[in-house]
């Protein structure tokens, strides 16, 4: 007999009664035990309910996530095709014109995946696609954290997570990139060699340790395998799932607008609506980078053949996360002390170990040290739009500045050569540069930023022009304006933090917090002096230069005579 019977409506057929009330019971059983075991049942229910606010910025970080996933994909296939070994074997492959060289099995098992593994050379380049978009990707995220103050408390332990991420996936990149033991990556290895090697006292046991010997070694590869495949990847895997789970927990940070305030959250639920965006977005992320693997390609490392340690081509560059170092390295002067029979190469200690610690360090500490200067203790779920702080964003330019002459400096024989120019006068304006840029770029940006306040406020104080003249009674001429339409008035009001009822002025966002204490009742002032150490000044001194206060827009438009 059927289990099935139709329905007396002429309906769809539906499972019997007994059979329906069995595997209701036996589903309900099993999902009441597992709740009873994790509390699932309200989890669920708040996760479905989470709200994410609708703007586009926030996308940056799931192309990051994304990317990490398509990484993982094409990297298990093509570990199970790579030799990592520095043995030397004789190529016989599909590959005519390297066919009967010396090579590594490193470099020979990277040739059989590009031209003998069905798929290998689209799965290559997706990998590197993704890799260099994931990397990207973190960076452009970090770049909208940092100027719209989406580091501040509670959020500062992700953005020390968000740098130690960009930090290992630099790491990450490079290992892979010097996997295929060709003659390019191979220069990047020799120049990774010569950096540790730089490091005083330890420099020389941490070359012996990572090479197994003397350069090139012969452990190298094996080495990088290990820890492209499998140490980072699960240091990566295990922060990216802490910054999630902390991000899941907190309230994301939207921009200030109509209704939108530090405790609430306006936008679409996680269910179905996010649910549905993101993973149409997944697919996008994975139809862009297959298009560039199929169409645009990257990293041929059979035109530069097996590597030599002889030998080393023009135009060497490695990918643009690595191009800083590079950079560095080129235009750092040819300093050198002999002490005690030892040579510190300063020359390449600075530039390549001293450099990049500075910097890293700063990018990963400035949440602490804004807190501090500005004595902020507070939470923030409403972001800073970046012109409302001139000093913050002023100093993210003119590090973005300082970052792009380095990377200029990793290009200089490419451009000496495009342009015609003389190697060494490329060199020493990069170094001018180096040093001139970065204080103008701040100059600059921080004028931009007060301009733009000054621009938002006349709109929100006088209107949008219309271009109709009019001539007044006493004989003046204005141009009429208009007010902004009144959704647009309100969200330019919650930016710049218009308050109507503040001294009937209409300013409070300039009047608030001026510096001025009011005088006593009496009339007389009480002075008290307290000792005052060296970092209370310098203090002090960092406030006065974060804290520009906003430009007050003056009535300048003769008004009508009644």
């Amino acid at each position: 007999m059927s289990a099935k019977k139709a329905d007396a409506n002429g309906g769809a057929a539906l499972t019997r009664p007994e059979n329906q009330g069995a595997a209701e019971k036996a589903t309900r059983g099993t999902l009441k035990y597992v709740d009873d075991q994790f509390g699932s049942a309200s989890f669920l229910k708040r996760s479905m309910d989470k709200v994410f606010p609708d703007h586009w910025s926030f996308m940056l970080g799931e192309i990051a996530l994304y990317s990490f996933v398509i990484l993982l994909l094409s990297g298990v296939y093509l570990t199970l095709f790579f030799h990592a070994s520095q043995n030397v074997v004789q190529y016989n492959g599909s590959y005519q014109p390297l066919r009967g060289v010396q090579m590594t099995e490193a470099y020979a098992s990277t040739l059989h995946i590009s031209f003998d593994v069905r798929g290998g050379l689209l799965m290559r380049q997706i990998h590197h696609w993704a890799a260099l978009i994931f990397v990207t990707s973190i960076v452009v995220h970090m770049f909208r954290v940092f100027f719209t103050g989406a580091f501040r408390k509670p959020r500062t332990i992700n953005w020390h997570i968000g740098t130690i991420l960009m930090i290992l996936g630099i790491l990450e990149g490079f290992a892979g990139y010097s996997l295929p033991d060709d003659l390019l990556s191979g220069t990047g290895l020799r120049i990774a060699y010569s950096v540790a090697e730089s490091i005083p006292v330890v420099g020389t046991y941490v070359c012996y340790f990572l090479f197994g010997g003397n350069y090139p070694g012969q452990d190298i590869i094996s080495r990088l395998f290990i820890i492209h495949v499998l140490l980072v990847p699960g240091i990566l895997l295990a922060l990216i799932s802490a910054h999630m789970m902390i991000l899941w927990h907190q309230k994301h940070t939207d921009f200030p607008g109509p209704g939108k305030t530090e405790d609430n959250v306006i936008g679409t639920k996680f269910y179905p609506g996010f649910f549905l965006k993101t993973n149409g977005f997944l697919f996008m992320v994975f139809g862009m980078i297959t298009a560039l693997a199929a169409f645009a390609q990257i990293n041929p490392v059979w035109l530069y053949g097996p590597y030599n340690a002889g030998q080393v081509s023009a135009g060497s560059q490695p990918d643009w996360y690595i191009l800083f170092l590079e950079g560095s390295l080129r235009m750092m002067p040819n300093w050198e002390t002999h002490i005690w029979h030892h040579t510190i190469s300063w020359n390449i200690l600075i530039p390549g170990v001293i450099l990049p610690g500075i910097m890293f360090n700063l990018l990963a500490l400035y949440p602490n040290i804004e807190a501090w200067v500005t004595k902020d203790k507070a939470y923030h779920n409403l972001l800073d739009r970046p012109r409302d702080v001139p000093v913050r964003t002023g100093l993210g330019v003119m590090s973005l500045t300082f970052y792009m002459v380095l990377v200029a400096g990793g290009a200089n024989d490419i451009l000496a050569s495009t342009f015609h120019w003389s190697l060494q006068a490329t060199t020493w304006v990069l170094r001018v540069l180096l040093i001139a840029l970065p204080p103008i770029a701040f100059k600059v940006t921080k004028r931009f930023c007060l301009g733009l306040q000054h621009h938002d406020e006349a709109l929100l104080h006088h209107g949008v022009e219309t271009g109709i003249i009019r001539r007044l009674p006493s004989g003046a001429y204005i141009e009429v304006e208009e007010p902004l339409p009144a959704k647009k008035a309100e969200t330019l009001a919650k930016q710049i933090g218009y308050d109507p009822h503040h001294h009937g002025d209409g300013h409070a966002a300039i009047a608030a917090g001026d510096g001025h204490e009011p005088a006593p009742a009496d009339g007389h002032t009480q002075t008290v002096t307290r000792p005052v150490g060296v970092l209370a000044k310098a203090r002090t001194k960092l406030e006065d230069f974060w804290d520009e206060p906003r430009e007050p827009v003056p009535d300048t438009q003769p008004h009508p005579e009644n």
